[in-house]
């Protein structure tokens, strides 16, 4: 007699997985109605000092930098690396996160390993003032291979209309300032393990204090506890978050379309990392500018009298922030000067 436990899925197992992650997501927030076992989250959507609140939507995934992480047990990171990344894509429209709804799809649920990945995300969540309210836990023999989990989040924030940042607001003589990044984030990996396979030796490469694998596993930066106080300030144009596509493939989703950025890459504070890569692949700086932030996690386009405050901010923040640029006539682009140093 076949049961589902000779399919490869472990009911039982699920269940008892199930069980300790209620006890992970227990909230004290009153906004959450209902516990983990329902057929979905209750939020209250109430939202007391807005006038004209506007829900914020987003969906993530950490790349194939959570392949990495996992295979070197670096779950709590890559935990991190999805929150951080998730929040970091709202807070640049000026939100406030409110909830988040994970998904993890697996080939063989192995209790141990999931509860550290719930436990983790919950965890990041607290850290930044929201909550993960639940999500979907997903056994898959036979279409993802044991051992394997792939992970997504997805996050519902909130913000006043009036403070809604879209670059909008963001006019020539504008400064571009650059808020570094801790590392690669979570983009690029694709040709990081390409270098790791082709040229092993690159892992005994020392970045600082930290191995190779422990700088390019450091969890991505989240500036949402640095940002919060400047929403609503007239001098904040406009934000983008550094992500897959580098400076230029980011920044200019928030421009004008008569404005350009004009960059100095020769400002910018390259971290190391970058160039251990850099060497062992032989990459252009132009490939380096597409494929990774280069030391920027995030740029702030400001109005020029506003600037010197918001750099100050930002360092007593603790994130290193200084001047990379300014905005100029143009077609709504991102160009460079200068070299990376």
């Amino acid at each position: 007699m076949t049961n589902y436990a000779d399919a490869g899925v472990n009911i039982a197992e699920a269940d008892a997985a199930k069980k300790q992650m209620k006890g992970l997501l227990k909230s004290n927030d009153k906004r959450v109605l209902n516990t983990v076992g329902a057929f979905a989250s209750l939020f209250d959507g109430r939202f007391p000092g807005y006038k004209h609140p506007v829900l914020v939507l987003k969906t993530e995934e950490p790349g194939s930098k959570q392949l990495l992480a996992i295979e070197n047990g670096k779950i709590g990171s890559l935990c991190q690396d999805l929150i951080h990344h998730l929040l970091n894509d709202i807070v640049v429209m000026g939100a406030t996160p409110l909830s988040v709804q994970d998904c993890i799809v697996c080939g063989k649920l192995e209790k141990k390993v999931i509860t550290k990945i719930v436990h983790g995300m919950a965890a990041a969540c607290r850290t930044q003032g929201c909550v993960l309210t639940g999500g979907e836990t997903s056994e898959q023999p036979g279409t993802v291979p044991a051992g394997t989990y792939v992970l997504t989040a997805s996050v519902v924030g909130v913000v006043e209309k009036s403070h809604i940042i879209d670059g909008k607001k963001i006019r020539k003589g504008d400064r571009v300032l650059a808020v570094a990044s801790n590392g690669l984030h979570t983009n690029g990996y694709s040709l990081v393990r390409r270098l790791m396979k082709e040229h092993p030796g690159i892992l005994k490469e020392r970045v600082g204090k930290d191995t190779f694998l422990n700088a390019i596993l450091k969890p991505h930066t989240c500036y949402y506890r640095a940002l919060r106080t400047l929403f609503g300030n007239a001098g904040l144009h406009g934000l983008a978050h550094i992500t897959g596509g580098g400076i230029g493939g980011n920044l200019n989703r928030i421009l004008p379309k008569n404005l350009d950025a004009s960059i100095n890459v020769s400002a910018i504070d390259v971290l190391p990392v970058f160039n251990v890569i850099q060497r062992y692949g032989d990459v252009a700086d132009g490939e380096m500018l597409r494929t990774y932030n280069m030391g920027v996690g995030l740029t702030i386009v400001a109005d020029p009298k506003a600037a010197p405050t918001m750099i100050k901010h930002l360092k007593k923040s603790g994130h290193d922030c200084y001047d990379i640029g300014e905005i100029v006539p143009g077609k709504g682009s991102v160009t460079f000067r200068g070299n990376l140093r």
